[in-house]
């Protein structure tokens, strides 16, 4: 087995999740930034990042990090971390088409006594039983005589400045007994907050699938106690600041389930369950009202202009945010095109302002193009979908004179008090 000075790194994967990750072990270890697309890695090699993760000066000052889309460039290395994605595809089914592709890759680049460890979010048995095979076949090495492998789930959350890849624990896993603790030496020598390692890479799969969808059922449930409380007239808000005065009351507040890992993460573990004869029922039922979250909103917004006898069809709505989460251009999954759907499906003009995405990134997302600023008193509602800290600087009155004398305006973040909106969830 390898020791720690000996390791020479490669990250496969520069997104979210494996460019603050190379960025620190760079600091400790000779690495390897890989990722398949070119313009990536001139942005990085540029010294710039459109994700935000990672700011100038540290990727300049990092001197034994270097990037490269170039294969041969990286069959040197002999550890290598996969972080690339795993989304689901339009009848949400895992799609592990860029695993598969990585491992692929590994295959064609690894030598005998390297080891590869996965980060992308998997149900419980896919490295051994999906990526491990693919390595084999490409490779002709065989799995714990020649190669070793690893599994650390991810656990970034962009955007978060406070929590980050080296002040979040970091659950770690190996094929043997040397090879875990290799793995979890890997990690604790960059992870500040230190390691948990697992006693299987199942049960490190299965870790991170479930913290996720533990987070996607308790939003589920104040998204339907939101849906109750409004056709009983009572401000949510109040309801779970009350609630919360007691000591265990879990915090969560109803919203859209957006991003790649709280709206996605589930549907790893349901089709695992399916594949084993298992029907999940309380995380398909979390996933269905959490997924029916920006319609509701929509129809909420149409009732209030209804009540205030604005004519719903031809009116204009400007739409607040267009990012999954807060202070953050990731538009991955973001939940705030339903909203806009739905509303567009009533000839309604939809204006998106959002000062942290990329306009040319949402069109090729989604087809929209949001606007550069909104104009004054045009909207006849506004829909303020993602808290981002400039709309919280703009204050009520700020955004009020951005719509008509008679208007909407619905609180899906819960910015301001429930007095100040005509609607919050």
């Amino acid at each position: 087995m390898l020791d720690l000075a000996e390791v020479k790194l490669c990250v496969i994967g520069l997104g979210y999740v494996g460019l603050p990750l190379a960025v620190e072990f760079g600091k400790r270890y000779q690495t390897i930034g890989f990722d398949i697309k070119s313009d990536r890695i001139a942005e990085l090699k540029s010294g710039k990042d459109h994700t935000l993760e990672v700011d100038e000066a540290e990727l300049v000052e990092v001197k034994q990090l270097i990037f490269t889309n170039q294969l041969e460039e990286i069959a040197n290395c002999n550890t290598y971390i996969v972080t690339v994605p795993t989304p689901i595809d339009k009848h949400k089914r895992p799609d592990l088409t860029p695993l598969v592709k990585s491992s692929e890759t590994l295959g064609k680049v690894i030598s005998k006594g390297d080891v590869v460890i996965y980060e992308s979010t998997v149900y419980p048995g896919a490295t051994e039983e999906e990526c491990i095979p693919i390595v084999e076949r490409v490779s002709g090495l065989t799995f714990n005589t020649d190669f070793f492998v690893g599994y650390s789930p991810e656990r970034i959350n962009p955007g978060d400045k406070q929590h980050r890849f080296t002040t979040i624990k970091k659950v770690t896993s190996g094929s043997t007994p040397d090879t875990a603790d290799f793995v979890d030496a890997l990690y604790a020598s960059v992870v500040a907050a230190g390691t948990h390692k697992a006693c299987s890479i199942k049960v490190a799969e299965a870790a991170k699938v479930i913290e996720n969808t533990q987070r996607d059922l308790n939003i589920a449930l104040v998204n339907e106690l939101a849906i109750i409380f409004n056709r009983m007239g009572i401000d949510t808000e109040a309801v779970l600041e009350a609630a919360g005065t007691k000591w265990n009351f879990l915090p969560f507040r109803p919203g859209l389930v957006g991003g790649h890992c709280i709206g996605v993460d589930p549907f790893y573990l349901t089709h695992k369950a399916q594949e084993l004869g298992y029907h999940p029922e309380i995380i398909l039922a979390g996933r269905r009202i959490n997924d029916s979250m920006g319609a509701y909103v929509a129809e909420r917004v149409l009732r209030l202009m209804t009540i205030k006898r604005i004519q719903v069809v031809d009116s204009r709505v400007l739409v607040l945010g267009l990012a999954f989460k807060e202070n953050c251009p990731d538009l991955r999954n973001s939940k705030v095109i339903d909203i806009i759907s739905e509303l567009q499906t009533f000839n309604i003009g939809v204006d998106v302002y959002d000062p942290w995405v990329d306009a040319g990134s949402a069109l090729r997302e989604y087809g929209i193009k949001p606007i550069e600023s909104p104009e004054l008193g045009t909207y006849d509602a506004v829909v303020l979908a993602v808290a981002h800290q400039q709309f919280k600087e703009m204050g009520i009155a700020g955004i009020r004179t951005l719509a008509k004398p008679e208007h909407v305006i619905f609180d899906v973040k819960y910015l301001f008090d429930a007095n100040a909106v005509d609607g919050r969830l």
